[in-house]
């Protein structure tokens, strides 16, 4: 694509732009939780279907399908993910795994990077909300254990989850900008994202050099 065809594509951006701002701005302003603002969003972009004429009984009924064939899928991965975490608490294997870390010998550092390394592999290759729902309750205490602020790895955590998200072979969002584009290889998506997944690694980074980034508000808001 020529430089002149991408700007006079620009103003295809403006309605999901719109719909973003509907999303995120209420939530921001205060004005919707995260679950109310995915309702906002539905209701905008019906409103956007129905602007553009492409609102029918049979673009809803597949709409609606969709999203219970999602929301069953979910709903399967949280009760096995539940299951599972039942089992390998009954069974001690979450102490057993942290009194292995410890018994390591590693620095907390070291420890630290790897368990990143490992859900960066991981996130190559898992889904993000199976991903959270089998890690984190093994990996919370050896957190804690090494020293760290939870809350400060949580938000680590949540990052190496959206790195996840777009890192090839499995990033879920790989596969939805692939499916808006209707035309090329998957492969033009992949090479695209690198500045982005480039980015996520030095988010990364700058969270491990500067645990205050993640912490700040949180002790600002908690002093008070």
């Amino acid at each position: 694509m020529t430089w002149s065809s991408r700007i006079a594509s620009l103003p295809g951006l403006i309605p999901p732009l719109g719909i973003f701002v509907v999303v995120v701005g209420s939530i921001y302003a205060g004005l919707a939780t995260p679950t109310e603002a995915a309702s906002l969003g539905v209701v905008a972009a019906m409103g956007l279907a129905a602007a553009n004429k492409t609102l029918t009984i049979e673009m809803l009924k597949g709409a609606i399908e969709g999203t219970m064939r999602t929301t069953a899928m979910i709903m399967l991965i949280i009760l096995a993910a539940i299951f599972l975490n039942f089992v390998l608490a009954s069974i001690g294997l979450t102490q057993a795994l942290t009194q292995f870390i410890v018994d390591l010998g590693w620095s907390p550092f070291q420890t630290m990077l790897m368990i990143i390394a490992f859900l960066i592999l991981l996130g190559c290759f898992m889904e993000t909300l199976s991903m959270l729902l089998t890690t984190a309750p093994l990996l919370a205490p050896i957190i804690v254990e090494l020293g760290y602020d939870p809350v400060w790895f949580g938000i680590l955590l949540m990052v190496l989850l959206e790195t996840a998200l777009i890192t090839p072979p499995i990033g879920i969002n790989l596969y939805v900008v692939q499916g808006i584009r209707k035309h090329g290889q998957l492969n033009d998506v992949m090479i695209g994202t690198l500045p982005f997944v480039t980015t996520m690694f030095v988010m990364i980074g700058m969270l491990l050099a500067f645990p205050q980034i993640a912490l700040w508000l949180p002790e600002a808001v908690y002093s008070r």
